[in-house]
């Protein structure tokens, strides 16, 4: 570890000037970027509560989620990454080629040193516990190297992470945090016009998904993840976009909490119209697959006579379109499209 350490920072040196002050675990704080001299650079970020100075452009990054690495590879950044990990599903359609040329580190959060033997010049995560104590690595260890870091500011504007679960959010979230990341890893790489086209691109995805919908009645439950103690969606994370985007109602949205879990009880005593089922093809969890999570719900004694289990209403979802990134919006047209050809949705 100390010999990548010293050759990390002998690669960052003289390259790359980094700033950060205030702002800890769950500070809230959107993030904007600014640029200074004629080519863009140094570009400086506001990002979840902490002032990131890029001086150029970064040609060796390390991408630590898959959420990150998508919008990345989006933006056509593929030739820039020196690494990815942490995924919890297939790469996204259109995507194959440019992250087949993309080494990954680990399916899941891999050890620092793996990071630093890649001698990174720029690190970015979707969440603040990927970049946090027991994550990869504390941000301070990066820049103490003179590495930025960047995280998604979805994961901390109007959200606390300070607990042991999945953090809580005192607001809802909305699509702006998605676009506010394309446009700052955008500006970051010095491609901003593609970042503003990748925003429009997603815009018009979803007028057209949403477009004359109205699903105001019907109830949905997001499950994502652990048959055991299953992981729910609260109000306000990426589920509360999709929910509030089609007009219908999260049974669990009187929980602030981003991924509560929940007993099989209360969720049959809820008995929703409609489950939204991630389909996960990590090992991480119990019931990760679409296909187990049905399995589970068809034989258990307190869900197989819901009346949504009953009925086969289920829309399947990647993990990533559960979660805070640009999959949302597939997230948006897959359960518009399922509402729509269950009936309940105009």
């Amino acid at each position: 570890m100390a010999r990548s350490a010293r050759s990390a920072a002998l690669l960052t040196a003289g390259i790359l000037l980094l700033t950060a002050c205030g702002g800890g675990t769950g500070t809230p704080g959107a993030s904007r970027a600014s640029a200074d001299s004629g080519d863009g650079y140094p570009v400086t970020l506001h990002n979840c509560g902490r002032t990131v100075t890029v001086a150029a452009a970064p040609h060796h990054a390390v991408s630590l989620n898959q959420g990150s690495t998508e919008i990345l590879l989006s933006l056509g950044l593929a030739d820039r990454l020196a690494a990815t990990a942490t995924w919890t599903d297939p790469v996204m359609k259109g995507l194959e080629k440019a992250n087949a040329g993309v080494p990954r580190l680990s399916d899941n959060a891999p050890s620092s040193e793996k990071v630093l033997e890649r001698e990174p010049d720029f690190v970015s995560a979707s969440f603040e516990s990927t970049l946090g104590k027991g994550g990869v690595a504390p941000r301070e260890q990066f820049e103490d190297l003179g590495v930025p870091t960047y995280v998604s500011p979805a994961d901390c504007t109007g959200k606390d992470n300070s607990g042991d679960g999945d953090g809580a959010r005192s607001a809802s979230l909305t699509l702006d945090s998605v676009y506010t990341e394309i446009r700052d890893l955008a500006a970051v790489f010095g491609v901003r016009e593609r970042g503003e086209a990748l925003v429009a691109g997603l815009r018009d995805r979803v007028t057209k998904a949403t477009a004359g919908i109205d699903a105001s009645g019907t109830t949905l439950l997001y499950w994502f993840a652990n048959s055991q103690a299953p992981y729910m969606a609260g109000c306000c994370g990426a589920p509360g976009i999709i929910t509030t985007a089609l007009g219908a109602e999260n049974v669990f949205d009187d929980t602030h909490e981003e991924w509560p879990q929940i007993n099989w009880e209360t969720v049959a005593d809820r008995d929703p119209d409609v489950l939204v089922i991630g389909d996960l093809t990590r090992d991480a969890q119990t019931a990760e697959s679409a296909g187990k999570k049905i399995a589970f719900l068809e034989s258990n004694p307190a869900t197989r006579n819901m009346d949504a289990v009953r009925n086969k209403r289920y829309v399947l979802l990647s993990g990533q379109a559960m979660n805070p990134t640009i999959r949302t919006v597939e997230g948006i047209e897959r359960v518009a499209a399922g509402l729509r050809g269950f009936g309940l949705a105009g």
